[in-house]
């Protein structure tokens, strides 16, 4: 029996979970695992399967999933031992600029702090554990205030890989999907230069002088030029459409556009299918 096709679900758990339709593409973990780059930087169009990989990357590797192997059962990463026994090891910080559509700078720059905040409301717990000083609680609380200067700001995800590292012994993976969009809603908006300098310096302290990160991962539809919010991340490995690099992971080859006919009984619809 085939299949439900779960329309719009991001969260590779419920699509595993439910039995939904899922095109395996888990061996982008090991891909990515195994290239050992610090930071990559992925673009692809929309719909092509970015957000629901990050969310397995996430689930793959967090500590808030450890235990969870069977959502890997069956599919390709999990024929390796070696990755079975890495599933859940690492804390993982995963955060999202997908919403981030405001019309002016003083709007964006309150929606990612408010996603900030929202990522320390999330790991308050470390607030009270004996691994933070009486500094870093009075940091904490300052993120937790509505009104963030930028210096605390653009220091959050740093803060929080060193918190985290203290309370887990182990360095971070950090996850940021959809890294562009508050960019492309400046350039359309005109306030560029203004979100330009405030994202170089969140990016460069969270992904180029960070000494707690373990590896990172971005996610976007388009590559910004090296002179603007990259300029300071001569560590980025940037992975286009026209790369090699993890080419089947994102959309579907044609081989897994058959399989899918053939599973619904639409195999005589492949020549259609070609020509659209």
């Amino acid at each position: 029996m085939a299949r439900t096709v779960g329309i719009g679900i991001q969260d590779f758990g419920k699509v595993i979970t439910n039995d939904c339709f899922y095109v395996d593409k888990t061996d982008f973990i090991r891909e990515w695992w195994e290239r050992k780059d610090d930071v990559t930087l992925i673009t692809r169009p929309r719909r092509f399967g970015k957000t629901l990989n990050m969310s397995m990357l996430e689930q793959f590797f967090s500590v808030e999933y450890a235990g969870r192997g069977e959502l890997f059962e069956g599919l390709s990463v999990w024929k390796y031992e070696r990755y079975r026994e890495l599933q859940g090891t690492y804390p993982v910080i995963s955060l999202s600029f997908a919403r981030v559509k405001e019309v002016n700078y003083p709007d964006t720059r309150a929606k990612l702090c408010e996603i900030l905040r929202n990522l320390y409301i999330k790991y308050s717990f470390l607030r009270e554990c004996k691994v933070l000083t009486d500094a870093d609680r009075a940091y904490f609380d300052r993120i937790l205030e509505l009104e963030i200067s930028n210096s605390d700001a653009t220091s959050a995800l740093y803060q929080m890989s060193d918190y985290l590292y203290r309370y887990y012994g182990k360095k971070v993976i950090i996850l940021l999907d959809e890294y562009d969009t508050p960019m492309q809603e400046a350039f359309v908006g005109g306030f560029w230069d203004e979100i330009v300098a405030f994202i170089r310096s969140l990016f460069n302290s969270t992904f180029k002088t960070n000494p707690w990160l373990e590896r990172g991962v971005m996610t976007g539809i388009t590559r910004s030029s090296k002179e603007s919010i990259f300029s300071d991340l001569n560590n980025l490995k940037v992975v286009t459409s026209t790369s090699d690099e993890y080419a089947a992971s994102f959309g579907f080859t044609e081989e897994e556009v058959l399989a899918a006919l053939e599973e619904y009984r639409l195999s005589e619809k492949k020549e259609q299918v070609k020509y659209w």
